[in-house]
Parts: C-alpha cells; structure tokens; sequence
C-alpha cells in the first residue's frame, strides 16, 4: 500500500484489562465517536488486538490527536493509555 509522501499517524491503545461486559457497555459511545472521526475522511483502518489493545491508523495528525484523546474508550477506563506515533510507510 503506498500512501505517498505523506505520513501515517498510528495510535496504539494498551488495555485495561477491564472484562468485556463492562467493555461492550461503553462501546456504543466509543462507536459513535469514531463515526464521527471515519466521516472525516482520514481514517485508514482500526481494530483491536487479541489482548484488547487496539490499533488505528490516520491521514492526520490532528484526526489521531483527537481520537487520542477523545475517545470514550480512553475516557472511560478500557484503554489505559493511548500513543501516537508518525509512521513513514
């Protein structure tokens, strides 16, 4: 995949280890906010690992900025933390 000369923003969720009852409670939130950030156009790809991390993939900086710090998922104790990272692909 060549996303020219433009960079990649990754941002890498650690888990919390909360249990997925809890989890899927918070999800609909989480789903709705990236919604909002997939209609801008600058979402490449997302998901979780198998140990609950996650993975998300931007066009820009200032759209992974956001999620980084926005996401209800972040905000509500099922990510303990979230780092941005600029990736040269």
């Amino acid at each position: 995949m060549d996303f020219g000369s433009s960079p990649v923003w990754a941002v890498i969720g650690t888990s919390s280890g909360m249990p997925m009852e809890q989890i899927m409670t918070i999800y609909p939130r989480h789903r709705a906010f990236f919604d909002e950030l997939e209609a801008t156009g600058d979402v490449i790809a997302a998901g979780p690992f198998a140990d609950r991390g996650n993975l998300a993939l931007f066009g820009s900086r200032e759209v992974a900025e956001r999620f980084a710090a926005e996401d209800p998922f972040l905000l509500e104790g099922v990510v303990a933390s979230y780092s941005l990272h600029e990736w040269n692909v």
